[in-house]
């Protein structure tokens, strides 16, 4: 499975003079929570976010560039050929330069999980030989990672039968827990009440099992969704791309009142009302050969009372227009061969 597992960088790890090909891979996944859109409640459409400058409206992604702010009002602009051009060996490295007991990192440090894996079966031993290595020392591995455009501190331990990369804070990231907790009292406690809580945390002490808990609220809103849908409680939204559709829907219809038009019958009522644009565009129209003749009318109107019915009449009306040509011209050619005749 680890070949189809999608890695979103590449690069190297290297311990000393040892330099394994080694590959990232997200250790989360996406779909564990519930996604909401926003939808403007009067208008049932999708709220969008535009990036825009006041008196100029929406920018373009191409005009947008990167902007420090030395001093209120004044920035330095930074283009992406700058940034990609800055010369950090952790953007392909990852340099083990400390090894620390993996107990020793306090858990406000961790941010992200990764799971690193070889790339390519030649990398396979050295990769494994590591790993082996930090089980039985009981150490995790400390370097840097570049990573979406800064530099990470990580921690690389093993897991299950390969390694786990997260990224850390930095210190100066983290809120000292002495400020934050400095009002709390430091007097002592009651001795029986410390030890009755001992005692209940020991009888719900256990080995820790992930599995055992899920995420209620997810759980909880996914039921109130398809509730919804089953009650019929659901609505249609629109955004642009619904617009798009609505806009394929109208030059359908004007395309099928054009073909009406052409035709020479009127258009339906219902067709009609749409525009006075395709009625005008009917009533202008020639009528058929066809059409002028009574028998054609009669047929006309009986074709309504079926749609099997109107196929015939259609028919018989092209046959018939068909014929009157075909002896309307015999008869024009005939009379022009016996004038000529007299004539001689």
């Amino acid at each position: 499975m680890a070949a189809g597992v999608r890695s979103f960088w590449k690069g190297h790890l290297r311990l000393s003079l040892v330099t394994i090909p080694v590959r990232l891979v997200s250790a989360a996944k996406a779909d564990g929570s519930v996604a909401f859109h926003q939808v403007d409640r009067k208008s049932r459409q999708r709220v969008r976010y535009q990036k825009v400058v006041p008196g100029q409206g929406e920018v373009e992604k191409d005009d947008i560039v990167r902007g420090y702010e030395v001093e209120p009002g004044n920035y330095v602009l930074l283009e992406d050929e700058e940034l990609d051009a800055l010369k950090l060996e952790t953007r392909h490295t990852i340099e083990l330069t400390q090894f620390v007991d993996a107990c020793e990192i306090e858990p406000i440090y961790f941010d992200r999980p990764y799971y690193l894996l070889p790339d390519g079966e030649v990398a396979e031993e050295g990769y494994r030989v590591i790993r082996q290595a930090l089980l039985e020392e009981r150490k995790a591995g400390i370097g840097q990672l570049t990573l979406r455009g800064k530099e990470n501190l990580v921690a690389l331990t093993p897991s299950g039968a390969g390694l786990l990369l997260e990224t850390l804070r930095y210190a100066e990231e983290i809120k000292a827990a002495e400020e934050v907790f400095s009002e709390l009292g430091r007097d002592p406690l009651p001795a029986d009440l410390v030890a009755m809580a001992k005692s209940l945390i020991e009888s719900r002490s256990e080995a820790f099992d992930p599995t055992a808990y899920e995420n209620h609220y997810a759980r909880a809103l996914r039921d109130l969704v398809e509730e919804k849908v089953r009650t019929g409680k659901s609505v249609a939204v629109g955004d642009e791309r619904t617009k798009e559709t609505g806009a394929r829907v109208v030059d359908f219809m004007e395309a099928l009142r054009r073909s009406v038009a052409a035709s020479g019958k009127e258009p339906p009522q219902n067709a009609a009302a749409g525009g006075a644009a395709g009625k005008r565009r009917a009533e202008r129209a020639p009528p058929r050969a066809a059409q002028t003749r009574p028998g054609a009318t009669t047929q006309s109107k009986t074709a309504s009372k079926g749609k099997a019915a109107s196929k015939t009449a259609s028919g018989a009306d092209a046959g018939a227009a068909k014929a009157a040509g075909t002896k309307a011209t015999g008869e024009r050619k005939a009379a022009q061969k016996s004038a000529r005749r007299k004539a001689s």
